[in-house]
């Protein structure tokens, strides 16, 4: 699915990216990358990627969309805590490895392809699949 497709799906999320902690890049180096809005303990904000508050306005399922600005990944998996926490905190954690299944609860997998490019002021999206 390319950037275009995804464009017309509804979107149940929608923030901006604020600061990166100085921690980012070793999680990227495992491909992953921990989300928390500005409301997040400061002592997590070195491992975060930090955006701004905004709502959760629907469930994320297997099969949505979420973009880092124009590179968009297809969601494999929803640990059973990942909507409460995003909802609450906009916290997960998100594994970039194409799995069906994660150890943690609040892991969000999505398509194993190259790692976005995230800096402040980019967008972070989640759009329903069709059908979803």
């Amino acid at each position: 699915m390319n950037i275009q497709e995804s464009l017309q799906m509804e979107t149940i999320y929608q923030s901006t990216v604020t600061s990166i902690g100085a921690e980012v890049p070793i999680f990227l180096e495992e491909k992953m990358v921990i989300l928390f809005n500005e409301s997040a303990p400061k002592d997590l904000l070195d491992i975060a990627v930090v955006h701004s508050i905004a709502p959760l306005e629907g469930t994320i399922e297997a099969g949505d969309i979420l973009a880092f600005g124009d590179r968009a990944y297809k969601v494999t998996f929803v640990g059973n805590k990942v909507n409460e926490t995003v909802g609450d905190l906009g916290h997960c954690t998100i594994a970039f490895n194409g799995a069906d299944h994660a150890d943690l609860p609040g892991t969000l997998c999505v398509e194993d392809k190259e790692l976005p490019q995230i800096s402040p002021s980019t967008i972070i999206t989640i759009r329903k699949a069709k059908g979803n």
